[in-house]
C-alpha cells in the first residue's frame, strides 16, 4: 500500500500540478491512515482487502481522539481521492471510501470587516509610511541584531504594498508570495497569478495598490543590492535578506499591523480575500465575475460570500431600523 501512496503523490505532483502544501497534507493524511492500519499488526492489510468498514473504523478512531469534524472530513476526502486513483490504476474494483458518509459540518460564515474598517486600516499604514514611523523597531533589532531603524521604516513600504495588493486583487497568500516581477503589469494594473493546480489567471488591481507598489519598488532594489548574489531577482516581495517572502512571514505581517490598529482583531491574509469578494458582491458585482477573479473552480465555493453579504445587511438593518 505504501508504494501505491507514493505513486499517487507523484501523480498529484506531476499530472495534477498540486502545490507542495497540498502534497504535504495528502502525505500526512494517508500516512496517518497507514499507521492506524498497522496498529494491530506489524504491517497494514494488502490494498486488495481495503473495504468501507475499515475506513469507518478509522473515522470512529479519529472521533475518539476528539478531532474536529472539519479535519475528519478532510482526511476522508484524501482517502476518497487516493482510492479513486487506485480504481483508475486497476488495483481495486471500486472505491471503498465512497460508501462512507462525510461528517455533517456546521455552516460557517466567514467574519468580514466592513469596507470602512478595511479603508481605515489601509489608510493607517499610509499615514505610518508618510510619517516615517516604524511599528517594530525594537522587535526588529531584537530578532535581527544588524537591523536598524531606517531598514525597519523602509519595510513599512513593503508591508503596505503587500496589504494593499491582498485586498485589491483578492489574492491567496501563496499567490502573493509566488508573484514574479514579470507577472506585474504596472501600466495596465494587471497581475498574472498562478493559483491552485498552477492554473493561471489575470486579475486587475487598483490605484491605491499601484501607488503602494511604486513606493515599494526602490525598497526592493535596495534589499537586492544589500543581498547581492544571495537575492532572488525574480520575486516581487522580498525579506530583509533579499529572498522571497514566505506565506508564514506574510501572515505575521498582517497580524502585526492589524493589532496596531485594533487589539481585538485577529486578522489573517485570507480575511482580506474574504473582504475583497464580499465588498464586490455588496456593490453589485456579478457572482460569476467574482468567481473568475478569485480563481474558484466551482461557483458553490464563491456563493459562501453571499451569506456573508446578507449577514452584513441584516446587521445594518438591526442597528439602523427603528422597529428592528
Amino acid at each position: 500500500m505504501r508504494k501505491a501512496i507514493e505513486k499517487f503523490l507523484r501523480y498529484l505532483r506531476d499530472e495534477r500540478n498540486a502545490s507542495p502544501h497540498t502534497l504535504r497534507n495528502y502525505r500526512s493524511d494517508l500516512e496517518q491512515f497507514l499507521a492506524y492500519l498497522s496498529l494491530p499488526a506489524a504491517a497494514p492489510p494488502p490494498l486488495a482487502k481495503m473495504d468501507h468498514r475499515l475506513i469507518r473504523e478509522y473515522l470512529s478512531h479519529l472521533h475518539d481522539q476528539r478531532l474536529e469534524k472539519t479535519s475528519v472530513a478532510r482526511k476522508l476526502a484524501a482517502l476518497r481521492s487516493f482510492f479513486r486513483f487506485c480504481v483508475r490504476e486497476g488495483w481495486l474494483p471500486q472505491n471503498p471510501a465512497r460508501l462512507v458518509a462525510t461528517p455533517k459540518l456546521p455552516k460557517r460564515i466567514p467574519a468580514v470587516l466592513s469596507a470602512e474598517q478595511i479603508n481605515a486600516f489601509l489608510d493607517s499604514l499610509l499615514q505610518m509610511e508618510a510619517a516615517g514611523d516604524s511599528p517594530d523597531e525594537a522587535g526588529a533589532r531584537r530578532h535581527r541584531p544588524g537591523a536598524d531603524a531606517e531598514e525597519s521604516r523602509l519595510l513599512v513600504r513593503r508591508d503596505r504594498a503587500i496589504l494593499e495588493l491582498l485586498y485589491a486583487a483578492g489574492l491567496r497568500v501563496s499567490e502573493l508570495v509566488g508573484l514574479n516581477v514579470e507577472d506585474v503589469d504596472r501600466n495596465d494594473q494587471m497581475l498574472r497569478v498562478r493559483g491552485k493546480g498552477r492554473k493561471e489567471r489575470v486579475v486587475p488591481f487598483g490605484t491605491k495598490a499601484l501607488q503602494a507598489l511604486e513606493r515599494y519598488w526602490p525598497v526592493r532594489a535596495e534589499l537586492l543590492r544589500k543581498a547581492r548574489r544571495s537575492g532572488e531577482e525574480k520575486a516581487v516581495f522580498l525579506n530583509y535578506q533579499g529572498r522571497r517572502l514566505t506565506t508564514r512571514s506574510v501572515g505575521r505581517i498582517v497580524k502585526k499591523y492589524a493589532r496596531l490598529v485594533n487589539q481585538n482583531w485577529d486578522l489573517h491574509p485570507h480575511a482580506l480575500r474574504h473582504a475583497f469578494a464580499t465588498h464586490l458582491l455588496a456593490d453589485g458585482a456579478d457572482l460569476r465575475a467574482i468567481q473568475e477573479l478569485l480563481g474558484h473552480r466551482s461557483l458553490s465555493t464563491t456563493q459562501k460570500y453571499t451569506h456573508a453579504s446578507i449577514r452584513q445587511l441584516l446587521e445594518v438593518y438591526d442597528k439602523a431600523h427603528p422597529r428592528a
